[in-house]
C-alpha cells in the first residue's frame, strides 16, 4: 500500500506539471500609443525592464508594473537591441540610419552612434570576444563591433539575407539566412564563417532561439514550421508545427519549451522539447499583428507587441505586397503569463 500510494503520488505530480506547462493564458495587456510599426523586444530579468524597438525609439518598460521608464530616442527606424555583459551598456541597430547606436542602460543616454552596413536589423553580443555582431539587411553582411573602442573590426559577407542571430557563450555566433533557407556558423575570434547548414523543411526563416545546454537552436519559418538543429554537428533533429507568419522565437531552459509568436493567425505556439517529434504543448490565442516577442525566464512571462491595423495601401511596383498601416496610438504590449 506504502509504495502504490507513492507510486501514485508521482504519477499525479507528473501531470499536475505537464498541465502546468501547458497552462499559459494571457495576464495583462499594456497599453502604449505612439505611431508606426515595432521590430525586435528584449527582456533585462535582472533590471526588470522590458525594452522594445518602436519606429524611430526604443521603449523601456518596467516589467513589475507595465508603466514607461522613459526612451532611447533620435534614431530613424530601430530593429533589434543586445546588452553588454557587464551590465552597463546596450546596442540598438538602427536600420535606416545604417547605424549602431551604443547606450548607457542606466539612464537611456546614447554614447556613440557606429556606422555599419546597410539596413543592420538582428544583433547580439559576443561575450568570449566582447564584440557586438549586426546583422546587415540589404548588404548581406554582418558588421562586428569591438565594444572596447565602438570601432568596426571586420565586415564578413553571408550567403543572403540575414535574419535573427544567436551566440552560443563560447566564441561561435549563428544567424538564420532568410533567402536561402540556412543557417550561417561564424567563428568570433577568428571573425569568418565557419559552416553553413541547410535548414530542410523550412521556408524563410526568421526568429531564432537558443538552448545551450542541449546544443540546440530552434529557427521559425513561413509555412508553419519550427526547425530543430543541432548546432555542434549542424543536423535538423525534428520539425515542430507552428502558427502563421512567425518572426520571433523563444526558450525556457527551466521547462524546456520552446516558442514562436506568429502574427499571420495571432497565436503563440509553445513546443515541448523535451519529448520526442518535438509535440506542441499549447497554442494560445493572442492577437493577429503580434509577431515580435521577448521572454523574461525569471518569471517565464512573454511579451508579446502588437497594434491594430488600417487598410494596406495601393500596391506599386516596388512594394506589390504593402503592409497595412498601423492606427494611431493603438499599439500595445501582450502580457502571458504561465
Amino acid at each position: 500500500m506504502r509504495f502504490s500510494k507513492v507510486a501514485t503520488l508521482a504519477t499525479f505530480l507528473s501531470i499536475a506539471a505537464a498541465s502546468a506547462a501547458q497552462n499559459y493564458h494571457v495576464a495583462d495587456h499594456w497599453k502604449l500609443g505612439g505611431q508606426g510599426g515595432w521590430d525586435y523586444l528584449l527582456s533585462d530579468d535582472a533590471a526588470h525592464r522590458l525594452y522594445i524597438t518602436h519606429n524611430s525609439r526604443v521603449e523601456v518598460l518596467d516589467t513589475t508594473t507595465g508603466k514607461p521608464i522613459g526612451a532611447i530616442t533620435g534614431l530613424k527606424s530601430t530593429h533589434g537591441v543586445a546588452f553588454n555583459s557587464d551590465g552597463k551598456t546596450g546596442y540598438v541597430s538602427d536600420g535606416a540610419g545604417n547605424v549602431i547606436v551604443v547606450f548607457n542602460r542606466a539612464d537611456l543616454s546614447v554614447q556613440a552612434t557606429v556606422a555599419a552596413g546597410t539596413n543592420p536589423d538582428g544583433i547580439a553580443f559576443e561575450p568570449a570576444t566582447k564584440t557586438i555582431w549586426a546583422f546587415n539587411g540589404r548588404s548581406n553582411n554582418v558588421s562586428v563591433m569591438d565594444t572596447s573602442s565602438n570601432t568596426i573590426v571586420a565586415t564578413l559577407p553571408l550567403p543572403g539575407k540575414p535574419e535573427f542571430p544567436q551566440v552560443d557563450d563560447h566564441g561561435s555566433v549563428y544567424v538564420n539566412i532568410e533567402d536561402k533557407n540556412e543557417i550561417v556558423k561564424l567563428d568570433a575570434a577568428g571573425r569568418k564563417p565557419v559552416a553553413t547548414w541547410p535548414l530542410t523543411g523550412c521556408e524563410s526563416p526568421s526568429g531564432m532561439a537558443i538552448d545551450r545546454g542541449k546544443h540546440r537552436l530552434f529557427s521559425v519559418c513561413d509555412g508553419g514550421k519550427m526547425v530543430v538543429v543541432d548546432y555542434e554537428s549542424g543536423k535538423v533533429l525534428g520539425l515542430a508545427n507552428i502558427g502563421d507568419s512567425p518572426d520571433a522565437a523563444g526558450f525556457d531552459p527551466k521547462h524546456a519549451l520552446a516558442f514562436s509568436s506568429n502574427g499571420g493567425d495571432g497565436t503563440l505556439t509553445i513546443v515541448d522539447s523535451a519529448k520526442p517529434g518535438f509535440p506542441v504543448a499549447q497554442t494560445l490565442n493572442t492577437e493577429k499583428g503580434a509577431r515580435t516577442m521577448a521572454l523574461d525566464v525569471s518569471t517565464g512571462r512573454i511579451y508579446l507587441a502588437t497594434a491594430q491595423f488600417g487598410p494596406a495601401p495601393a500596391a506599386t511596383e516596388a512594394m506589390p505586397h504593402p503592409r497595412r498601416s498601423v492606427v494611431p496610438d493603438s499599439f500595445e504590449i501582450i502580457v502571458v503569463a504561465p
